[in-house]
């Protein structure tokens, strides 16, 4: 079960990005991208951090994606079906927090991804869970 971690990702595969952590974003903005530069907003909590530089590095490497799909591949990245799994087997039946809390993303992370999970994700829950789980949006 690896995890996605997008401060070694833009290390490795993004090497000339800077990435500023030190400033109040205006309005409700968690993240702003610019030509080789990505801005967090310095009131987020680490999750937040975690999903808000993930969703930006997938706006530089997929430029053309509208928001709804660089939301989905941020999830993607952040959840694997083995967390997913791992997280049903703990909770059984969390909230959006619960659940959000045990995959150390932010809730629209882990609502999206509950959003879009394929039949074969849901089996193998299903499968690990002996059908003893719930969602709940």
């Amino acid at each position: 079960m690896n995890a996605w971690h997008p401060w070694r990702w833009a290390r490795d595969h993004h090497p000339d990005l800077i990435i500023d952590c030190t400033r109040r974003l205006a309005g409700d903005a968690m993240g702003l991208l610019g030509e080789r530069k990505i801005w967090l907003h310095r009131g987020l909590t680490q999750a937040e951090r975690r999903t808000t530089l993930t969703h930006e590095i997938i706006h530089i490497e997929q430029p053309d994606a509208s928001e709804a799909a660089v939301e989905r591949e941020t999830a993607r990245r952040l959840i694997t079906t083995d967390q997913l799994v791992d997280a049903f087997r703990w909770l059984r039946h969390p909230t959006v927090a619960d659940l959000a809390d045990h995959l150390w993303v932010d809730r629209q992370a882990a609502a999206c991804r509950m959003q879009h999970l394929d039949p074969i994700e849901v089996a193998q829950i299903e499968a690990a869970t002996d059908g003893d789980w719930s969602w709940t949006a």
